[in-house]
């Protein structure tokens, strides 16, 4: 939302279907399969754009190779808000940088890195049909995911790959963004610290029941928005720490335990830390 109230960037909801683009263009290369891979995705309808008039811009494209079907998409949906760069917001990318820096020379990546604690007390707070699971297996999985990035950052070229704390973005918000449009070359906007003022616009495009998800579970409306509710409010430091009041000391050492060398690696505070400061977790 930050990036996306720049006078000159916009970024869609989640798209998703980046991977399976290249993948088509790589292994089938029919120009029909590669604009099905877009307009026929379960995120399509997040885009309010008119399938018609994004197949007629991709027929001009010749040949139609990954990067013009991916380009065209954002390029068309970059139109459709006045501006003209773009990006995207899908967490899962970070598992694809080196195919798509392949395919788009051009990109950027920003790795947003938040206290795995947080993380998994937000997760915890967002699960579905009562699913159970150990705050070893969160912590397992945040680590997880961060040595994923950082090996998939190592086989893209040096000086295209950032990695920021979302404790630094919320605490320091213009230092940090001075920073991240330093790195992909783009002038500092002070609208960028008011997008709360028109999150609620943004979100109106996630409105929507998502169905056929990866998981089979359908995400209504109300629960996507419910996940992107924070948006709608000015940066805060509240939602920062939460660990400290809201885990049990069993539960931090149990985080700790698989994650603390990487905590530890990004400067987090530790709870061990903290107990021996006399202020021992509740």
């Amino acid at each position: 939302m930050m990036l996306d109230a720049h006078p000159l960037l916009t970024i869609p909801p989640e798209t998703h279907f980046i991977p399976e683009v290249i993948r088509r263009a790589n292994h089938e290369n029919t120009r029909r399969r590669l604009i099905r891979s877009i307009t026929k995705h379960p995120r399509w309808g997040d885009f309010g754009l008119d399938e018609n008039q994004f197949r007629a811009r991709a027929k001009q494209v010749r040949p139609l190779t990954a990067a013009g079907a991916i380009r065209c998409f954002y390029e068309l949906y970059a139109e459709q808000q006045g501006k003209p760069r773009w990006g995207d917001k899908t967490p899962r990318y970070m598992r694809a940088m080196p195919r798509i820096s392949r395919a788009l020379p051009e990109a950027r990546f920003i790795h947003l890195i938040r206290d795995g604690r947080d993380v998994a007390l937000s997760q915890r707070e967002r699960v579905i049909d009562d699913e159970d699971v150990t705050m070893a297996a969160m912590a397992e999985r945040w680590q997880r995911r961060i040595a994923a990035a950082r090996e998939g950052a190592a086989e893209v070229r040096p000086g295209i790959y950032l990695e920021v704390r979302y404790e630094d973005l919320v605490g320091d918000t213009e230092s940090t963004l001075r920073e991240i449009c330093e790195f992909i070359g783009l002038e500092f906007d002070p609208a960028m610290l008011d997008y709360h003022r028109r999150a609620g616009d943004r979100l109106a495009e996630m409105n929507r029941d998502l169905d056929n998800t990866d998981n089979g579970i359908v995400r209504t409306a109300d629960n996507r928005l419910a996940a992107h509710a924070l948006t709608t409010e000015p940066p805060t430091t509240n939602r920062c720490g939460r660990w400290k009041t809201e885990m049990t000391a069993a539960e931090v050492a149990e985080f700790e335990r698989v994650a603390g060398g990487m905590l530890a690696d990004l400067d987090y505070e530790l709870g061990g830390d903290r107990a021996t400061a006399g202020e021992g977790v509740e």
